[in-house]
């Protein structure tokens, strides 16, 4: 199942869009911001209710 969070990026502020995949479980990942193209660390926790947990981060921390 895909879901479409909303988060903002650690560099520039700005919101950007996520798409997740909850079917693969917990990942950890690094993507560009759409806005300023900085490579954003991103960590996704699945719970087991399905509840999501994004954290973002500069890739550099």
């Amino acid at each position: 199942m895909l879901d479409m969070e909303k988060s903002y990026c650690p560099y520039c502020g700005e919101p950007i869009e996520l798409l997740i995949d909850e079917s693969a479980g917990s990942q950890e990942y690094i993507e560009d911001c759409q806005v300023c193209c900085r490579p954003i660390e991103i960590n996704v926790e699945v719970g087991t209710t399905g509840a999501i947990d994004i954290t973002l981060q500069r890739d550099s921390d």
